[in-house]
């Protein structure tokens, strides 16, 4: 073969790579799917015993990725400073038990991916037993920095809670789910609320300290996978790769293991 056939070959093979490539998803660091998350949520995101990201986000994160053609990876971010950091292009998405609503839909772009909704907890041992949010009126509830429920529970102490004599709800914030736990078990609040999936998993870890008493969702809600306003190629790709992968039943079998509804 001459030199010629070779470097033409070459060539060849060059522009078939290159166009694998162009085929490929657009993110920021090329082959991979870099995705922001809070790994301290279980059941949606949490480290294993052998610091292995785990959970319904991350499973999803990894399907995605293979319809992709890519490889994910995840980025351990507060959940307050979850949007900020994708508008600063930390990461290619959000996928971490995040709630859409109207206020963060005017900062990312979201792509609905599975309904919950909130659990209420109690230690055990309390003698107090809420089952919906009108049960909270009068007591002190400790919540995730960052979550929708502060609105929710500021509007419903105002418009129902201290016209009905019943007292208000007192809110306390903290940066992280545990952190809330332990507030809780140390009495400085007297009920928690956190999506369902992960309520049932704290009350698992506690040993049966903490109860959910909630039957009921609170305050259901839809979650969403976020991605920086303007990055119109990784959003496209993304949703291909959740139509692609309802079409092979990954994201049916996700949803099923734990628990949650599809989104419409």
């Amino acid at each position: 073969m001459s030199n010629l056939h070779v470097t033409r070959l070459t060539l060849l093979a060059a522009g078939l790579l290159a166009a694998g490539a162009a085929l490929a998803a657009p993110t920021a660091t090329p082959g991979e799917l870099k995705v922001g998350m809070e790994i301290t949520y279980p059941p949606f995101e949490s480290y294993d015993a052998n610091k292995n990201v785990v959970g319904s986000d991350p499973e999803l994160s990894h399907a995605l990725a293979k319809e992709m053609g890519v490889k994910a990876s995840f980025v351990d971010t507060k959940f307050p400073n979850l949007i900020l950091g994708l508008n600063a292009g930390h990461y290619d998405a959000i996928i971490s038990g995040m709630y859409i609503t109207a206020e963060r839909q005017t900062q990312a772009l979201t792509i609905p991916y599975a309904k919950t909704g909130a659990a209420i907890m109690t230690p055990k041992d309390s003698e107090l037993k809420p089952q919906k949010p009108e049960d909270l009126c009068g007591l002190k509830v400790g919540l995730e920095q960052g979550t929708t429920w502060v609105a929710a529970f500021n509007k419903l102490s105002t418009e129902y809670c201290l016209p009905n004599n019943k007292g208000a709800i007192t809110i306390s914030e903290y940066p992280s789910a545990p952190e809330v736990t332990q507030a809780l078990l140390s009495k400085n609040i007297q009920a928690q609320v956190e999506i369902a999936g992960a309520a049932h998993m704290i009350a698992d870890r506690t040993n049966g300290r903490v109860v959910v008493t909630s039957h009921d969702l609170v305050y259901p809600q839809t979650l969403g996978i976020y991605v920086k306003k303007g990055n119109d190629e990784t959003y496209q790709a993304l949703l291909k790769a959740v139509d692609a992968s309802k079409k092979d039943g990954s994201y049916a079998a996700i949803l099923k293991k734990y628990d949650l509804e599809a989104a419409d």
